[in-house]
């Protein structure tokens, strides 16, 4: 059987630095006023999943932007119940947490067929997209709770289709499709950053980011397999849950005020976890 994993990544390196960071000293970062409520977006509650683990709760913002096949998936996964009650069989300190195996060693996965990789996507005029910075060619944004690199903007009248190249970075709390050797073997299992690492780009699919329950993730018996792993024991859209108990998740806009000042006193745009509240 194949093995779903982060195949020899984990044992080459855990987690690395931004390069940027390596090099250059952090600037002076003066104490923010908290964002003000106008700062906030509310989170779609159809690109909003829940994840009920044992530790606690986990509220991630889907983004089909960059990942439209993997959101797919893992939107039908959940509505079919198919995680519940799955381990996360793999967990690294410092590096990820993966789950979504029904076998629970690595080898296991639904009976839908796998899917293909989307490494990096095409970022247009109507992607709902926020420049950060933009040098030697190489510009860096948001879209949505995610961090992209890719191509300047400036090249978009330079193409036929009027996109550039966009590629997601593995910041703290980006989920990822797990994968066998084969680019295109992504199927159930998925996993969370539990700190950046500049080593998946290019290799692995990220598809959504953790807002609220960070300290969950980062909570989970480490171990490949953690004994007596952590469970996760309901994971559903939130837009599926009774009225009464949708979460309502507000995060900050990239574009509003506060980040675009918080902005000025960072170096890579990994080093902004955008801040999100639960707000019912």
């Amino acid at each position: 059987m194949k093995r779903l994993s982060l195949f020899s990544i984990a044992c080459v390196v855990a987690v690395t630095a931004p390069a940027t960071l390596a090099a250059e000293s952090k600037p002076f970062k003066p104490k923010l006023n908290p964002p003000a409520a106008s700062d906030y977006r509310t989170v779609d509650p159809e690109n909003l999943l829940v994840i009920d683990t044992t530790k606690g709760r986990v509220l991630l913002e889907m983004v089909p932007e960059i990942a439209p096949l993997s959101v797919a998936r893992i939107k039908d996964l959940a509505r079919e119940h198919f995680y519940d009650g799955l381990t996360f069989h793999r967990v690294i300190e410092g590096f990820m947490a993966q789950g979504g195996d029904p076998k629970g060693d690595g080898t296991g996965g639904s009976t839908k067929p796998d899917v293909s990789q989307e490494f990096a996507f095409r970022r247009g005029p109507a992607t709902p997209y926020v420049s950060v910075s933009a040098k030697a060619g190489v510009e860096e944004g948001f879209v949505k709770s995610m961090a992209v690199r890719g191509q300047i903007s400036d090249l978009m009248v330079m193409t036929a289709d009027g996109k550039v190249n966009d590629w997601g970075l593995w910041c703290d709390g980006v989920a990822g499709m797990a994968r066998a050797t084969e680019p295109d073997s992504a199927n159930s299992q998925f996993f969370l950053m539990r700190d950046f690492s500049d080593v998946l780009e290019h290799s692995y699919t990220p598809w959504g980011r953790v807002l609220v329950g960070g300290d969950v993730v980062k909570a989970l018996k480490v171990g490949e397999p953690p004994v007596d792993p952590d469970k996760m024991t309901s994971v559903r859209v939130a837009a599926d849950l009774p009225p009464g108990q949708q979460p309502k998740v507000q995060v900050v806009d990239a574009a509003s005020p506060w980040a675009k000042t918080a902005l000025k006193y960072t170096i890579d745009v990994c080093d902004l976890q955008l801040p999100a509240k639960v707000v019912n």
